[in-house]
């Protein structure tokens, strides 16, 4: 599936859905003004203003995460030599155009780094793996865009949950390798990636114009396409696609949210 293809199918998805809803409203307007009885669900929901219609939202997230191994044995990893860290920031500003709900743009940028001198993997005595001088760094930008929506817990003006759903854009640029001297193999490659999906989170205010947010990763559908050169000479591709909908607990985020 071409890029140019996934990018018709996602507008039409979002075109369709506006389309099904209007279609409601009009045939919900038509209703009330032919008097004829529309039936619809009170769910009980109080219609509380959490954040105000005309209000900006901004903050973002930081994560950095550091390891560092020497002659390390753990049960079949051995003479395990190593370093590396994670690091990632993602700003994010938006404006309510509407009572608990606001649009914005959201932008990251993260780095991983790997170099791993010695590592053993003793299985057995008819299977061993030995490899050295791992080396993998990769870069990573991302922007995108998110619609958020707020509902209040009760009659609270200081917790309520909220709804995150993006669409998201990433280009990265990674290098792996191992061995070196003469026995040096080097891969390097440029990731394109696309996601769209839904985060939900919790929000607490601590003052009157910050809150601290908790939320998941995304879930939804992610596409990736990896276009690599190993030694300068060879060529490779990958495309992947992949639909997750489940709650991993240990992908918590956990940010600072100021309202203007």
């Amino acid at each position: 599936m071409t890029r140019r293809r996934l990018i018709m199918i996602c507008i039409g998805f979002v075109l369709t859905a506006n389309a099904v809803a209007q279609t409601y409203y009009d045939n919900y307007e038509s209703g009330k003004r032919s008097g004829r009885k529309v039936q619809r669900i009170d769910r009980g929901i109080q219609e509380t203003v959490f954040v105000p219609r005309g209000t900006w939202m901004g903050g973002g997230t930081v994560s950095y995460s550091e390891h560092n191994e020497d002659n390390l044995n753990f049960l079949v990893l051995k003479d395990l030599e190593g370093r590396g860290y994670d690091f990632k920031v993602s700003p994010y500003a938006g404006y309510f155009f509407r009572d608990n709900m606001a649009v914005g743009v959201r932008f990251a940028y993260s780095r991983n780094y790997l170099d791993m001198g010695n590592f053993n993997l003793n299985l057995g005595d008819d299977l061993n793996i030995s490899l050295q001088d791992l080396y993998y760094l990769e870069h990573k930008y991302e922007v995108g865009g998110f619609l958020r929506t707020y509902m209040p817990i009760g009659n609270s003006k200081i917790f309520g949950l909220f709804n995150e759903t993006r669409l998201t854009y990433a280009y990265s640029t990674g290098k792996n390798s191992t061995g070196s001297g003469k026995e040096y193999d080097g891969t390097f490659e440029r990731i394109h990636s696309l996601q769209i999906g839904i985060a939900p989170g919790l929000a607490a205010f601590v003052t009157d114009y910050a809150a601290v947010e908790v939320s998941l990763d995304v879930m939804g559908f992610k596409f990736n396409w990896t276009d690599q050169q190993t030694n300068q000479t060879e060529q490779g591709s990958r495309r992947t696609s992949s639909g997750n909908f489940k709650i991993n607990l240990f992908s918590i985020n956990i940010g600072m949210t100021f309202y203007l």
